[in-house]
């Protein structure tokens, strides 16, 4: 994920994620990280704005794609929708069954726009 901060200076992260009622959603979880206030959290704060690329890499070049999506990210507040992301999060990453995800931040992305290259 991909996030630039209140002076457009960019910071991108590799994260878990899953799609969902078409939203994006990516935990803050607990594997170790460098101080407790992210990076990608006081960047979203100063600046909605996120893009996440997914690509698929083949050694058969014809088979090379990727998806870009960009979008406005946010902290989810509803517990209900927390409740539902964190339960389809952990069906996807059986790591996340033992982290307190309920206890951690996560983000939303709305998609506002995507394009695409290759054999999408």
């Amino acid at each position: 994920m991909a996030t630039a901060d209140a002076h457009g200076r960019p910071f991108a992260v590799p994260v878990c994620f899953v799609y969902l009622n078409g939203c994006l959603y990516t935990a803050i979880d607990e594997k170790p990280k460098s101080g407790r206030r992210l990076r990608r959290l006081r960047n979203i704060e100063a600046n909605p704005q996120v893009a996440f690329i997914f690509d698929r890499y083949e050694d058969d070049w014809e088979r090379l794609a990727w998806v870009l999506v960009r979008g406005q990210a946010s902290l989810v507040t509803d517990k209900s929708e927390k409740a539902q992301a964190v339960g389809a999060l952990r069906s996807k990453y059986e790591q996340y069954s033992s982290m307190a995800l309920e206890q951690l931040p996560l983000i939303r992305v709305n998609p506002e726009h995507a394009a695409s290259w290759g054999a999408v």
